[in-house]
């Protein structure tokens, strides 16, 4: 059962203002705030800015799009000068110029390894897919790198009720076999708002 006060306390923090700080295409050009940040990944087109958005109630602070690969930058959002938002470039788009995933690529990983304000990534999953080859590759990768993540399910409102538990369930099994991975999965929809109370809860763990 959530607490009730953390809860209001959650839904509070995402309703304060949320600022664009700053895109970041270049590790050498990483900026240095001075404050916990989260993490939000997964493949392309999976919903990352569109959740980012429903978190904060918000329609256009991240820029959504329905063409894969639009996030290009790693970037970063204040909420409240509380907590840094991190909106990540999405993997497994093939479609994209061999070098532009390269750079990606090389720019998430530096991220993931050297950000010692990193709490916690979110690993965002299409519940209409479940885990992909890719997905289980980047959660092998945060397992090498000691990156704790939480496995946030997307879509949920695109497939049944049944079938979503399912997925859900089927999730929860999977991960057990990650060592890096926080052992409870979120399930989400930025439609219909399941689970999105549940996600704030959790990110705002990390607020200062």
């Amino acid at each position: 059962m959530m607490n009730t006060k953390s809860l209001e306390q959650a839904n509070w923090l995402f309703k304060q203002e949320c600022q664009f700080l700053r895109g970041v295409e270049n590790a050498g050009d990483m900026p240095l705030f001075d404050l916990p940040e989260v993490g939000f990944i997964g493949r392309s087109n999976v919903g990352k800015s569109t959740l980012i958005n429903g978190l904060t109630n918000r329609h256009r602070l991240a820029r959504t799009s329905n063409t894969p690969g639009r996030t290009q930058h790693l970037n970063f959002f204040s909420l409240n000068n509380q907590l840094i938002l991190v909106d990540m470039p999405g993997y497994g788009y093939a479609q994209a110029p061999k070098q532009l995933v390269v750079n990606w690529t090389q720019l998430i990983c530096h991220y993931l390894e050297n950000r010692m304000a990193l709490r916690r990534v979110y690993l965002l999953i299409d519940s209409r897919h479940g885990l992909k080859p890719n997905d289980r590759g980047m959660m092998s990768l945060l397992d090498e790198l000691a990156a704790s993540y939480q496995v946030v399910l997307t879509k949920a409102d695109k497939i049944p009720l049944k079938q979503a538990a399912a997925v859900h369930e089927q999730t929860q099994e999977q991960i057990k076999a990650y060592t890096a991975a926080y052992p409870e999965v979120i399930m989400t929809s930025s439609e219909d708002k399941r689970g999105m109370e549940q996600l704030r809860l959790a990110v705002s763990q990390f607020a200062v």
